[in-house]
């Protein structure tokens, strides 16, 4: 079995040379020694019991032309999801205020496109800058972006954006085929190179095996920046689409990608995002102690149900746990990810290098 590296602390370098063999590695550890390594992480970067809460508004949902085989929003199936036109600013900033009063730091704006049109980046602008002023973190997923639309937007005020890598490389083609990996991957360098913080991560339960996992993983911490926001999806099944009736992944093989995620990318917030509803407390409970702490808050994931405000706060009370407050001085929750040079040292030298 390849050897499992020394844990990251608080004052490691972060490392972006991760072997897919360690990394199946990590998921192959006996449970309780893999949720207890994340916890070490966990506690070393962060206060365990702090979890940062958005929420996510659909700004314009349906009417995608991609086929993403998980999504109920693309137009070529038939899910029930009417299209609809980009909401007005007023909207949505009443929208965010009502998420800040029920205890949102951020807000998250989706739109259902495959890519902006140049068009429409000054009126999602406007909202990002009048969303700012309300004293909340900003987010928004609008598909693939240019280097222009990406700087447009981190001019008006926006903290993240948002683009998942989804699954492994090599799982990719299963699940999507009108949009290449490297699309995504030039979006995420795009975003970075502007200043903004990055929101990437995928979903599980879509088929893959452990391997895609692996690698999902592999690729995220493997980026030349680690994402400072990871939500980790369990595929929510919507009838109509090409990934309804698909077997459901175990729920401790959820909880085990969780805690390789806060492993392998230390001082990342990893957010329970879609397939909440459908999770137990215990579950939930399992994933926080493995490291999660960012959820969406809520009652609707862009088309899909999310547990409710008050089912929330009453699991945070039953867990001693509370929303991780908004810092002014930096004006996020999440301070910057700021990498230290790396420390030579025999454990560094025995990091395993085999596999992709």
């Amino acid at each position: 079995m390849p050897v499992v590296s020394e844990l990251p602390t608080a004052a490691s370098a972060l490392r972006h040379d991760w072997s897919r063999a360690e990394v199946r590695a990590l998921f192959d550890l006996p449970f309780p020694e893999l949720l207890h390594r994340a916890a070490s992480v966990h506690r070393a970067n962060f206060d365990p019991a702090e979890v940062q809460v958005s929420t996510l508004l659909s700004i314009k949902t349906g009417g995608c032309p991609e086929d993403c085989g998980y999504c109920p929003q693309a137009a070529r199936y038939h899910t029930g999801v009417d299209a609809t036109k980009l909401m007005s600013t007023e909207v949505v900033l009443e929208k965010a205020k009502q998420a800040k009063a029920a205890g949102a730091s951020r807000f998250c704006m989706g739109a259902a496109w495959r890519s902006p049109k140049d068009r429409d980046i000054p009126k999602v602008a406007a909202m990002i800058s009048e969303v700012k002023a309300l004293g909340l973190e900003t987010c928004a997923t609008l598909g693939m972006l240019s280097s222009e639309q990406a700087r447009a937007l981190k001019d008006a005020g926006l903290d993240y954006y948002n683009h998942n890598l989804d699954t492994a490389p090599e799982f990719y083609n299963a699940i999507i085929h009108t949009r290449e990996y490297q699309d995504r991957l030039d979006t995420l360098s795009h975003v970075r190179d502007v200043g903004m913080k990055t929101c990437c991560g995928g979903i599980v339960g879509m088929g893959e095996a452990r391997e895609q996992r692996a690698g999902l993983l592999q690729t995220l911490a493997n980026l030349p920046a680690h994402p400072d926001s990871v939500p980790i999806n369990r595929l929510v099944q919507v009838e109509g689409t090409p990934l309804a009736g698909t077997a459901e992944l175990d729920p401790f093989e959820f909880v085990r990608t969780i805690a390789v995620a806060r492993i392998l990318m230390p001082k990342s917030m990893v957010r329970l995002s879609a397939g909440r509803e459908s999770m137990s407390d215990e579950l939930q409970a399992l994933c926080f102690c493995a490291g999660a702490n960012s959820i969406f808050y809520g009652e609707k994931l862009l088309t899909t149900g999310n547990p409710d405000t008050e089912r929330d706060m009453a699991l945070f009370a039953r867990l001693g746990l509370r929303p991780m407050p908004f810092v002014e001085t930096s004006g996020t929750v999440h301070a910057d990810i700021v990498e230290t040079a790396p420390e030579h040292s025999d454990a560094c030298a025995m990091r395993a290098q085999a596999g992709a």
